[in-house]
C-alpha cells in the first residue's frame, strides 16, 4: 500500500485477553490442520475437467464462486503452479469480458495472486473495466460501485470488493487513477454514520441497518483509498524530500474501530443474523490493514480461530455459517473461513511502538506498512505489522514482535513501568530499532537527546556505539548505496546487537515508497527513498534471522517471580566460573536458564549474578558450576589444581562455546587436557539419558540448530536452520560424567537469540538442554 492517512488509536488500548482457566488455547498446529482440511474439501469439490466449481444456485455472477474458491486456496498456501490452480486460472481467463462488479473484482484479485506477470494484460482491462463502472454521480453513491455498472445502485459491499481489487492491482504494478481513488474516499466518508458505523445502503431516502460487516468495509476501504492517495507527512516538493509534514487524519477509521470494538464477536455478525464467515473475512482485513492486534478488548484472530476450528465439520472439513448462502453453499463459507484463517495468521515481523498521546510516535505513519509490504517481496513471505501501546502491554504482548519501532522528533517521556518492560523485553530477546525525525523539515534534536539518555538508563553497562562498515545491518538483506548512508548507532548483547538507533529519518523515505508501482519521483529521490528501505530490510533482517514465530504461539516469557527466592537449604545456586577468554559476556544467559528451569520444572533455584575464581573456597559449596566464553584463556597451575579437586570432590562443570567460537572451544579442551591428562573430552553418544526426559526434564533427540552460511564481504547475511541431533561432549571422571561442553551456542541464544550469525541453538532449546543437564548433573 501507498502514503496513508494518518490511523489515530488514541483511547484504544492494547489489552491483555482473559484465558479462561483450564482452557487449552487454540495452536498454531490446530490452524493448520484446519486450514488443510479445507483446502482438501474445495480441491475435491472442483471440476476436475474444467477447472471451475459449479456456480451457486441462482447467482449471477459468472466466475465469481470458482474465483473465490481459488482464491482460498491460494492464500492457504496452494502454490500457483499445483494443479487446481492452474486449471481454475485456465478457467478463469476464459471468461472473457468484464460482466458484474463481484466476479471481476474476485476474478482480479485471483490474477494479482496467482501469476500476474503473465496476466498483466487481463489485470490491466478489469482495472479499466472497474474504473468505469466507478459511479460518479449523486450525493450518496458518488464514488461507489453497484452490481453492474456505473448506472446501477451502488452499495458498500461492491463498493468494498471493487476496492479489494484495485488495491492488489496496484501493488502488482498496474496504475489506478488517483480520480478513482478520490472517489471512493468521498463516498466513505460520505456514507459513515454519526456513531462510526456503516451501512450496505445509504441513500438520500435513508438507509439499511449497520453491521459489523459493513463497518469493517468502511474502515478497510478508508485504509485502501486513502494509503493509495499519499496523505501521510512525507511529501516530495521541488525535487526535494520533506518530512514531518501535516497528515490528513482518520477520524473516520477511528469512530469505525471504536464502534466496531464495542460490538464485536466472533459468533454473529453485529447488526445482522446472516453473513457471519463474510463478515470475520472483512474483520481480518481491519486487523491486518490497521495494524491491530485487539479490536476493542478482543484478540480478534486469536477468538475467531478459535471458533472457526471447533465449528468446522470434522469429517468432511467444510464450514456453514449464518443466512440461507452461507447455509446452503459450503463453498462460499469454507472459502470465507479460510481467507480469515490463511491471512489473519502471517507472522508480525514488526511493530510500531504508541508510546503517548500525542502524534509524535507516528509521523509517518505508511512508513512501517510500506517496510513490511517490501519486505514480503524480498522474502517471499507474507507478513504482517502491528501498533502495540506501550502504557497496556505486557513483556509477553511486546515480545509477540520480534523488533519494535519507536520514533519521534520531540523529547521521550516513559514511565519507570513502560522502560521496566523496555529493558525486560530487550533482556528476553526482543530488538528496538528507533529513528529521530530529524532532517529534511523535522527538527528531532529532542528525541536524539532522550533516546540516548533512556538508553543509558536502560543498560548502563553497554555503551552505545556507531556500527561500523563491516556491521552486518550495512548488508543482512542487500547493500545500501553509499551515497545515502545515514549513521547507525548500535547497543551490544551477548553475539548481536539488539538495539540499532537512527538520528535521521527513515520511515519518512519509506512512507515515499511506491511498493509495486512505478515512482513518481526523480532517480535521485527514488535512489534514496530505496536506500532507506535497504537499511529497513537490513536491520529487520538481522534482528529476526528471518525466523518469525508463529502468531497463535505465545512468547516464552522467562518470569523473574523467583527473583525473592531466598538463599538457604534446597535453592540451587550455580556461579560462573571466571577466566580471561569472555567469562562473563552472557551475563544473562545463566539467570535465563535458571528461571526457565523454575518455570517449567519447578526446581527451587536462586538467580543470582555469581562470578567466581576457580582458586576460591567457596567453590566446593557449588554443586554446578558454569562457564563460557569467545576467545582465548588460559588458567595457572592454581586454577587448574582447583578445578581438579573441586571435580573429584564431586563437583559437575557446563560449559558453552558463545557462537560456536573456535578459540574459546580449543582453548576449554586444551585446560581439560591439562587439568586431567591421560583423560580425552569425547562427544556423548546420541542415545544417552542425558537427552532423555528420564531426569525429569525434555526430550531432545531433535533440536533445531542455526547455521550461518559462508559469504563474501558485503553480501546478503543467510543461515540455514536445521533440525540435528544435539552435538555435547564430555569428560569421564571417576567413572561419573563430570564436565559437558557444547561447542555450539547455548549462551547467546539465553541471553538473547539466536544471531544470524551465531552457530548454535535456537532458544527454546538452548535452554530445554541447558535444563537437562542441570537436572542430570543433580543426580550425580
Amino acid at each position: 500500500m501507498g502514503r496513508g492517512i494518518r490511523i489515530i488509536i488514541a483511547g484504544m488500548a492494547l489489552v491483555a485477553p482473559v484465558v479462561q482457566a483450564g482452557v487449552a488455547e487454540i495452536t498454531d498446529r490446530q490452524v493448520r490442520d484446519s486450514i488443510q482440511k479445507g483446502v482438501a474439501l474445495l480441491k475435491s469439490r472442483q471440476n476436475p475437467d474444467r477447472g471451475n466449481w459449479p456456480p451457486y444456485q441462482g447467482g449471477t455472477e459468472r466466475g465469481g464462486l470458482t474465483a473465490l474458491c481459488t482464491l482460498a486456496l491460494l492464500n492457504s498456501g496452494v502454490p500457483p503452479d499445483d494443479p487446481s490452480i492452474r486449471k481454475s486460472l485456465n478457467y478463469l481467463r476464459s471468461l472473457g469480458t468484464p460482466q458484474r462488479i463481484y466476479s471481476t473484482s474476485l476474478i482480479t484479485m485471483v490474477l494479482c495472486a496467482g501469476d500476474p506477470a503473465k496476466d498483466r494484460m487481463l489485470i490491466r482491462r478489469n482495472v479499466k473495466w472497474l474504473e468505469a463502472a466507478q459511479i460518479d454521480t449523486g450525493d450518496f453513491e458518488k464514488g461507489a460501485w453497484g452490481y453492474t455498472s456505473r448506472h446501477a445502485p451502488g452499495d458498500n459491499s461492491n463498493s468494498q470488493f471493487a476496492l479489494l481489487a484495485l488495491n492488489e492491482a496496484q501493488r502488482v504494478g498496474i496504475q489506478v487513477s488517483p480520480r478513482t481513488w478520490r472517489l471512493a474516499l468521498h463516498h466513505w466518508r460520505r456514507t459513515q454514520r454519526a456513531d462510526g458505523s456503516w451501512a450496505y445502503r445509504t441513500t438520500a431516502r435513508g438507509s439499511t441497518p449497520s453491521s459489523g460487516s459493513m463497518t469493517c468495509a468502511g474502515i478497510a476501504s478508508m485504509v485502501i483509498a486513502s494509503g493509495n492517495l499519499g496523505s501521510g507527512g512525507a511529501r516530495v516538493l521541488n525535487d526535494h524530500v520533506r518530512c514531518c509534514g501535516d497528515a490528513d487524519e482518520a477520524n473516520e477509521i477511528q469512530r469505525g474501530l471504536r464502534w466496531l470494538g464495542k460490538v464485536f464477536s466472533v459468533h454473529s455478525n453485529p447488526g445482522t443474523r446472516s453473513w457471519l464467515l463474510y463478515y470475520l473475512y472483512a474483520v481480518e482485513r481491519v486487523g491486518r490493514m490497521t495494524g491491530h492486534r485487539f479490536i476493542g478488548r478482543h484478540d480478534w484472530y486469536r477468538e475467531g480461530a478459535e471458533m472457526l476450528v471447533s465449528q468446522q465439520d470434522s469429517f468432511s472439513g467444510h464450514w456453514k455459517g449464518n443466512g440461507a448462502v452461507e447455509r446452503s453453499n459450503e463453498l462460499i463459507a469454507t472459502s470465507f473461513a479460510l481467507l480469515f484463517l490463511s491471512k489473519g495468521r502471517r507472522p508480525v515481523v514488526i511493530a510500531k511502538v504508541k508510546y503517548d498521546d500525542s502524534e509524535q510516535w507516528d509521523l509517518h505513519s505508511a512508513g512501517v506498512p510500506n517496510l513490511t509490504r517490501q519486505i514480503e517481496m524480498i522474502w517471499h513471505r507474507d507478513l504482517t505489522w502491528q501498533t502495540v501501546d506501550l502504557e497496556a502491554a505486557s513483556v509477553e504482548d511486546l515480545l509477540e514482535s520480534p523488533v519494535l519501532f519507536l520514533s519521534g522528533r520531540k523529547s521521550l517521556r516513559l514511565t519507570r513501568d513502560q522502560e521496566d518492560r523496555l529493558r525486560e523485553y530487550v533482556n528476553q530477546g526482543g530488538f528496538i530499532f528507533a529513528e529521530a525525525c530529524d532532517g529534511n523539515g523535522c527538527q528531532g534534536k529532542g528525541f536524539d537527546v532522550a533516546f540516548r539518555a533512556l538508553m543509558r538508563r536502560l543498560f548502563p553497562e553497554s555503551r552505545m556505539r556507531l556500527l561500523p562498515s563491516d556491521h552486518p545491518v550495512w548488508f543482512a538483506d542487500g547493500k545500501v548505496d553509499p551515497k545515502y548512508l545515514r549513521p547507525l548507532y548500535g547497543i551490544d548483547a551477548c553475539c548481536r546487537t539488539s538495539i540499532v538507533y537512527c538520528p535521521k529519518n527513515l520511515a519518512c523515505f519509506w512512507e515515499l515508497s511506491s511498493v509495486g508501482r512505478e515512482s513518481p519521483y526523480s532517480k535521485s529521490v527514488q535512489a534514496e527513498i530505496e536506500a532507506c528501505m535497504q537499511i529497513g530490510r537490513n536491520v529487520v533482517a538481522y534482528a529476526t534471522n528471518r525466523h518469525l514465530k508463529e502468531k497463535l504461539d505465545r512468547p516464552t516469557v522467562v518470569s523473574g517471580e523467583m527473583e525473592s527466592m531466598k538463599r538457604g537449604r534446597g535453592v540451587l545456586v550455580i556461579p560462573k566460573l571466571s577466566h580471561g577468554g569472555g567469562a562473563d559476556y552472557a551475563p544473562s544467559a545463566l539467570a535465563n536458564l535458571l528461571r526457565f528451569v523454575h518455570q517449567k520444572i519447578e526446581l527451587r533455584v536462586l538467580a543470582e549474578h555469581r562470578l567466581v575464581d576457580p582458586t576460591s573456597k567457596t567453590l566446593i559449596e557449588y554443586p554446578i558450576l558454569f562457564m563460557h566464553g569467545r576467545r582465548d584463556f588460559r588458567w595457572n597451575a592454581a586454577q587448574r589444581k582447583a578445578v581438579a579437586d573441586y571435580i573429584q570432590n564431586g563437583g559437575f562443570l557446563f560449559a558453552d562455546a558463545i557462537c560456536a567460537n573456535e578459540q574459546f572451544a580449543s582453548a576449554f579442551r586444551r585446560e581439560m587436557a591439562a587439568i586431567f591428562p591421560g583423560k580425552k573430552i569425547e562427544r556423548i553418544p546420541v542415545n544417552h539419558a542425558l537427552f532423555s526426559d528420564e531426569y525429569g526434564g525434555f526430550d531432545l533427540a531433535r533440536v533445531t540448530l542455526n547455521d550461518p552460511q559462508s559469504h563474501q564481504e558485503g553480501d546478503k547475511l543467510e543461515s540455514r536452520r536445521t533440525r540435528v541431533a544435539p552435538l555435547l561432549e564430555g569428560l569421564q571422571v571417576d567413572r561419573r560424567l563430570a564436565i559437558v561442553f557444547s561447542p555450539n551456542d547455548i549462551s547467546c541464544a539465553l541471553e538473547s537469540n539466536a544471531s544470524l550469525q551465531c552457530k548454535g541453538y535456537i532458544k527454546t532449546d538452548a535452554a530445554k538442554i541447558g535444563a537437562n543437564i542441570i537436572l542430570f548433573a543433580l543426580e550425580q
